[in-house]
């Protein structure tokens, strides 16, 4: 279904297709235009993620990991719709909870895990840490430590890619926090009147730092946040990753048929606290294991096995084949040395004739 801009349409008619566009894709049954590889390689990245997130968090509490961790642990189904909805060269940028999206997006686990522990041998040479993974051979630029700055990154790629002609968009990520940055509205606004080529994603998982969006905002339902500029927008349920592809890969249509930007808002739920060192105890027990229940990567398998996709197998043969990848990235992580203190001088930004600073 398409989705008129506001100003092809009244209000209320906007509003009513978008309600309608929030609770058509319901069907789980047998998606039509994917094979048996797209869903293996659902499973092989969540369960990776899974893994590694777990890994790191113990590495984390042996001290073989220092400074903020951020994991990705419930909000898998995204990372694993980008490989299904999106093209290797798109541009993806995010925030600090990203190991999940740098392991989707082919960085290996060997990299991201020694990043982790500090090492030369890490994705950024041990310099970067848990929030500042970035690899331009796989189109990643980041991991953004400060909230919301990775918005304006995002538009300002988008910029670039429409500028130089290519089919690219640029994957724009943040969350429910970041939402509350003015800069949302600034790129926002130059997005829509550029019409550039930008998918805007807020991962929802509802508590920012320690505070549910239903305390911080008026709106609740983040999507709307783009219908002030007429913006595309939609809604969908991130702890499902057949719903979470098709929303992204519709909106992802929109984007690179040169329409311009859109905003999609994927609910979703972290099972730790903001950051490893956070109890979360301003939401109730219940309420995560309720999300439990809805866990995204064991509905994935019920419905692999239920629809014969997968044997028991398979999905047995894949979590063997990544306990030993997980395994020897964290052996790859302590065996590799230290960045050597020169490091300190390279890869920087350096104007030769500078006049404020003298040997």
């Amino acid at each position: 279904m398409q989705i008129p801009y506001l100003c092809q349409a009244a209000n209320i008619v906007f509003m009513a297709q978008v309600k309608e566009k929030k609770t058509s894709k319901q069907d789980t049954g047998m998606p039509n235009g994917l094979d048996i590889t797209t869903y293996r390689q659902w499973y092989e990245t969540m369960l990776r993620i899974r893994r590694f997130e777990e890994r790191a968090l113990k590495m984390y509490s042996i001290n073989k990991i220092r400074g903020f961790l951020h994991v990705y642990i419930g909000q898998e189904a995204i990372a694993g719709a980008i490989t299904s909805a999106l093209r290797p060269t798109d541009p993806i940028v995010t925030a600090y909870r990203q190991h999940g999206i740098a392991l989707c997006r082919g960085i290996s686990s060997k990299a991201c895990m020694a990043e982790l522990f500090g090492k030369e041998t890490g994705v950024n040479k041990g310099k970067g840490g848990s929030m500042h993974f970035f690899s331009k051979d796989h189109y990643y630029f980041g991991g953004n430590g400060i909230v919301g700055a990775q918005i304006p990154i995002g538009t300002g790629i988008a910029f670039a890619e429409q500028y130089k002609g290519t089919e690219n968009i640029c994957l724009t990520m943040f969350g429910d926090g970041a939402a509350r940055q003015g800069a949302l509205h600034e790129s926002f606004n130059m997005a829509m009147t550029w019409k550039l080529p930008v998918l805007y994603v807020v991962e929802n998982n509802h508590y920012a730092m320690g505070t549910s969006v239903s305390r911080t905002s008026n709106v609740t339902e983040l999507y709307k946040l783009g219908l002030s500029y007429e913006m595309p927008s939609s809604s969908v349920d991130g702890m499902d990753v057949i719903k979470t592809h098709y929303a992204m890969a519709e909106a992802a249509a929109h984007v690179r048929s040169g329409k311009g930007p859109y905003l999609l808002e994927i609910n979703t739920y972290r099972y730790r606290g903001h950051s490893v060192s956070d109890p979360a105890k301003y939401r109730a027990p219940e309420e995560l294991e309720a999300y439990k229940e809805k866990d995204p990567i064991e509905q994935l398998k019920e419905y692999l096995l239920t629809h014969k996709l997968l044997t028991d197998s398979d999905l047995e043969t894949i979590e063997k084949a990544i306990a030993v990848e997980i395994d020897e990235a964290e052996v790859f992580a302590e065996n590799s040395e230290y960045p050597p203190a020169s490091e300190l001088f390279t890869d920087n930004y350096l104007q030769q004739d500078y006049p404020f600073i003298t040997d």
